[in-house]
């Protein structure tokens, strides 16, 4: 008797990649792709929220759509579908995440191959762990780009890491946002301009995760711009960066202001 996995059945308000397989006039049957291909169902009402008149104006055979699990009865093997529920923004982000799965199970099958391993076999062995631990098996591929103690930080060991770590460098490309802001800096002394530009290389910075910058724009301002893996990082790091700059200048006896851009 086969063990299910609580990755086998969708959960209630997940979002999920379907296949539409059949179109009926009170709704439509579809193949959920991340599930192993289980059957769901659209029923008219919850195909969109105006009146339909035809429903294949909506929906198609062979179509991909992306829906919200309504109800899951394990027992019957019923899943309930939703589309009028998902808005365009959660359709998009949807599909993105799937591409990224899909490009992380390309990803495993490599890991598994260098190590002398069968995917099915990758998957039993560390696949379905690191899908627990990092919700996705992408961001487990991303976050060991990113830094390649990422795994072991986890609780995670093994010769697999060695690998796994190296197809997660040659194949993704860590996620950065980018943020910018500004100082006024003046300094009056006859060597003012050797100060100012002194104090404004305090402010750069390249450590591989994060990068500062500093930009000329037009006197006496010059932009910041902070790449960074995340948000709050980038946030810290201008902070810093602008608080090395301010303290570089004043100890020369010029004056300077940080003005963050929203």
């Amino acid at each position: 008797m086969k063990v299910e996995t609580p990755f086998e059945w969708p959960e209630e308000a997940e979002f999920v990649v379907c296949t539409v397989s059949n179109v009926k006039n009170f709704g439509a049957f579809v193949t959920l792709d991340e599930y192993d291909g289980k059957e769901g169902f659209i029923h008219v009402a919850e195909v969109s929220s105006g009146w339909i008149k035809y429903i294949r104006d909506y929906v198609r055979e062979g179509q991909k759509v992306v829906c919200k699990v309504l109800r899951v009865d394990r027992e019957k093997g019923h899943i309930d579908l939703s589309l009028k529920a998902v808005n365009e923004h959660q359709r998009r982000e949807k599909i993105q995440e799937w591409k990224n799965e899909q490009k992380a199970e390309n990803l495993l099958a490599i890991t598994a191959e260098r190590i002398g391993l069968t995917a099915d076999a990758a998957w039993e062995a560390f696949g379905y762990d690191l899908l627990r631990t990092f919700g996705t098996l992408y961001r487990a591929f991303e976050e060991s780009a990113m830094d390649e103690r990422a795994l072991e930080e986890e609780g995670f060991k093994g010769p697999w890491i060695k690998a796994f770590t190296e197809v997660a460098k040659e194949n993704i490309v860590p996620p950065s946002v980018t943020i910018d802001g500004y100082i006024e800096a003046t300094d009056y002394a006859p060597d003012g301009a050797l100060h100012i530009k002194e104090a404004l290389l305090k402010g750069g910075k390249e450590d591989g995760k994060v990068s500062v910058r500093v930009q000329y724009i037009g006197a006496p301002r010059y932009r910041l711009v902070v790449e960074a893996p995340d948000y709050k990082t980038a946030e810290e790091e201008i902070q810093k960066a602008s608080a090395r700059v301010l303290k570089a200048l004043e100890a020369k006896g010029g004056q300077g202001k940080f003005h963050r851009k929203e």
